[in-house]
C-alpha cells in the first residue's frame, strides 16, 4: 500500500527544519547504503548522530505518536530514527530494494523494514527532478509531495529518486517494523479501521459498530507480532 499523510509538519516546524538543514554540515549519502544501493546512491546526507539530526527526528516521531491515519496505515511496533538527506546537481538514486533488517546505530535494537517512510521539507516548486519512483504490480508511482507531506509505501518496492536537476530535495527518510508483518493484512485491518471511524462520525455507538470494531481488535490480536 502506497499512501500520502498530508502535512505531518506544520509550517513553522517546516521553516525551523528547513533553516537547520541549510546551515548544517553534510557527508556522503554511502555511509548508510547497503553493498548493492552504494551503487546507484549519489547524494548527501546528516550524520546518524549529529545534534541537528537527533533534534530533528525527535520532531518527526512526537508529530508521528500523534497522527492517526499514520497509526492506522502502519500499526507502528518499532521506527528507525529518522536520517536526512539532500540531493542536488544532478545527484541521484537509482533502483533499489531497500535493506531487509536494520540495526539502530550504537544499540542492539534491529529493525525489520516493512515500511518505508519519505518526508519532503522542500516543496516541489524549489527544485526539478528528485521524484520519488516507486515500481510495484499496479506500475509506477511517481511521488514529489509538498513540503511537510509525507509518504508511506511497502520496504519490498522497487524504487529509485530521479536526478535534481535544478535547487536542492531535502528530505527525511527512515523505515519501521510494523505490529503486523503482511502488508495485504495492513491494508485489511486500515480500510476496516477507516471504515469504523467514518460510521462513528455519521451514527451513534450502535450494537453493529461495537461488533465491527470488536473483529477488527481480534483480527489485530490473530495476527499482531510483538
Amino acid at each position: 500500500m502506497l499512501l500520502k499523510i498530508p502535512s505531518l509538519l506544520t509550517s513553522s516546524q517546516i521553516q525551523q527544519c528547513r533553516e537547520l538543514l541549510y546551515a548544517t554540515d553534510w557527508i556522503d549519502g554511502d555511509i548508510t547504503a547497503g553493498y548493492q544501493s552504494s551503487k546507484a546512491k549519489n547524494n548527501l546526507q546528516l550524520p546518524e548522530h549529529s545534534d541537528v539530526s537527533r533534534q530533528l527526528g525527535d520532531v518527526i516521531l512526537d508529530a508521528l505518536a500523534t497522527n492517526d491515519l499514520f497509526i492506522s496505515a502502519a500499526l507502528p511496533l518499532k521506527i528507525f530514527p529518522p536520517l536526512f538527506n539532500c540531493y542536488q546537481a544532478g545527484q541521484s538514486f537509482g533502483a533499489h530494494v531497500d535493506n531487509a533488517i536494520r540495526r539502530v546505530p550504537g544499540t542492539p535494537v534491529k529493525v525489520r523494514t516493512d515500511i518505508s517512510i519519505t518526508l519532503f521539507f522542500t516543496p516541489p516548486e524549489e527544485y526539478d527532478g528528485g521524484e520519488l519512483v516507486i515500481d510495484d504490480t499496479y506500475g509506477s508511482h511517481r511521488v514529489k509531495f509538498d513540503a511537510g507531506d509525507m509518504v508511506l509505501y511497502p520496504s519490498t518496492s522497487l524504487h529509485h529518486v530521479t536526478p535534481v536537476t535544478r535547487g536542492h530535495r531535502l528530505a527525511s527518510f527512515f523505515w519501521l517494523q510494523s505490529l503486523v508483518a503482511c502488508g495485504e493484512k495492513r491494508r485489511l485491518l486500515f480500510d476496516m479501521d477507516r471504515a469504523i471511524q467514518s460510521l462513528t462520525k455519521r451514527l451513534d455507538d450502535s450494537q453493529e459498530i461495537i461488533k465491527l470494531t470488536g473483529i477488527y481488535h481480534n483480527l489485530m490480536r490473530h495476527w499482531s507480532q510483538t
